[in-house]
C-alpha cells in the first residue's frame, strides 16, 4: 500500500511539473492525404468541398479551392472548411462524401466526376440530414438543395455563333464536346448545337466530325482531333473546342498539319494557356466565367445553410430542372466571350489574371 502511495505522489509531482513547463500530449489532428485536406478549426460546423480532378482544368486548386475557402472564413471564422480532390475517380469522390457525412459535416458542396453516379452521394446526403451545393457542374435526378454554376448552355451558344460567324460559308466543323459524363458538357453541346443545326442543315456549315472526350483529358483530345484531321484529309475549317485543355490538343494537331491560326478554335475557362494561344492567334476565343465570383457565391450561400438561414432572392436568382421533379434554386452567373480584342477589358480589369501570367503560362 505504501508503494502504491509512494507511485501515486509521484505521478502527480511529474503530471504537475509538465504542466508547468507547459509540456502537452499531442492530440490528434485530421490528416490530409494527396487527395485533400481539412482546417483544424472548432467552429459553428463543417462544410466539406469535393472538387473532380486537378486535370481537366487548372481552376479547381488556383481559383475554386482558395476562394471558396476564404469566402467562408471571412463569413464564417468558426467554420471549418474540409477540402477533397476526387483526381476524375466518381468511386473515390462517393467514398469522400461519405467520409464527409460520417464524420459530420453540415454542408457538401460537390463539384461531381459524374454527373449521373454523384445522385447516389445526394441520396445519401439527404437521408442524412446534410445539405448539397451541386457546384458548376449539375448532379442528375437527385435532391440537391441548390445550384450555383453558369449559364452552360449559354456558354455552348456562344461558342457555336462564334463559329458560325469565322467559318466560311460550305466549311466543315470539329466539335470536340467534353466529358459525356459531365452534365455541363451535355448542356455546352446543347447550346452549341442550338446555333450551328440550323447551318448544318441547311448546307451553310458541314459537320465533319464530333466526339466527346473522356474525362476532359487533354491527350484524349489530341487523338480525337488527329483523327478528325485524318477523315476529313485535313480539309477543317472551323473548330469548337468545349474548353481551353481541348482548344490546345486541337491546335497541337493543326500545328502538325501547319494549320494552326488558319481555322478558328473555341474554348472555355479563361486559362492562362487559353489566352496565351490568343495572343498568338491560334486560338480564337474563350469563354470566361468569372470563378472566383462562383466560389464567392457557393461560398455564401453554404455558410447560409450552415447558419439555416434561407438564402434571400438577391442571391438565388433562378431555378433549374436536373431530372428529379423537384426545381432546384439556383445561382446562374452570366460567361463572357474573350477575344484578342477585349482581353484587357475582361480578365485583365477583373484582376482574374494578369499579362505576365499569360505571357509566361505555367
Amino acid at each position: 500500500m505504501r508503494n502504491m502511495i509512494k507511485t501515486g505522489v509521484a505521478v502527480a509531482i511529474v503530471m504537475a511539473f509538465s504542466t508547468a513547463c507547459g509540456v502537452t500530449t499531442p492530440s490528434t489532428s485530421n490528416q490530409s492525404g494527396a487527395a485533400g485536406n481539412s482546417s483544424t478549426s472548432d467552429g459553428s460546423g463543417t462544410i466539406a468541398l469535393l472538387l473532380p480532378d486537378t486535370t481537366s482544368s487548372a481552376r479547381w486548386e488556383s481559383q475554386d479551392r482558395p476562394d471558396f475557402t476564404a469566402e467562408v472564413k471571412k463569413l464564417d471564422p468558426a467554420a471549418k472548411v474540409d477540402y477533397q480532390n476526387a483526381q476524375g475517380d466518381a468511386t473515390t469522390q462517393q467514398q469522400q462524401a461519405e467520409a464527409e457525412i460520417t464524420n459530420g459535416a453540415k454542408v457538401l458542396v460537390i463539384c461531381a466526376v459524374d454527373s449521373s453516379a454523384a445522385a447516389t452521394i445526394v441520396n445519401e446526403a439527404d437521408k442524412a440530414g446534410v445539405k448539397v451545393i451541386s457546384y458548376d457542374r449539375m448532379i442528375s435526378f437527385a435532391p440537391v438543395d441548390y445550384y450555383v454554376s453558369f449559364d452552360n448552355e449559354e456558354v455552348g451558344k456562344l461558342q457555336g455563333q462564334y463559329i458560325a460567324d469565322h467559318t466560311p460559308k460550305g466549311g466543315t466543323v470539329v466539335m470536340l464536346d467534353g466529358a459525356q459524363t459531365d452534365n455541363n458538357a451535355l448542356a455546352f453541346r446543347k447550346g452549341a448545337h442550338d446555333v450551328l443545326d440550323p447551318l448544318f442543315k441547311n448546307g451553310t456549315l458541314k459537320l465533319g466530325y464530333e466526339s466527346y472526350t473522356p474525362n476532359w483529358d487533354p491527350q484524349n483530345g489530341l487523338r480525337e482531333m488527329e483523327q478528325a484531321l485524318t477523315k476529313l484529309n485535313n480539309h477543317v475549317d472551323g473548330v469548337l473546342a468545349a474548353n481551353d485543355g481541348l482548344a490546345g490538343s486541337a491546335i497541337q494537331a493543326l500545328s502538325a498539319q501547319h494549320l494552326a491560326g488558319k481555322v478558328p478554335v473555341t474554348g472555355q475557362d479563361a486559362t492562362d494557356a487559353g489566352l496565351h494561344d490568343i495572343m498568338l492567334g491560334t486560338q480564337s476565343m474563350t469563354v470566361y466565367k468569372a470563378v472566383p465570383k462562383e466560389a464567392k457565391v457557393a461560398g455564401e450561400l453554404a455558410v447560409d445553410i450552415l447558419k439555416g438561414q434561407t438564402p434571400g432572392s438577391d442571391l438565388v436568382n433562378s431555378t433549374q430542372d436536373n431530372g428529379s421533379g423537384k426545381k432546384i434554386p439556383a445561382v446562374l452567373l452570366k460567361p463572357v466571350v474573350v477575344t484578342k480584342d477585349n482581353i484587357q477589358d475582361t480578365v485583365i480589369k477583373d484582376g482574374f489574371t494578369t499579362m505576365n501570367n499569360i505571357n509566361h503560362p505555367k
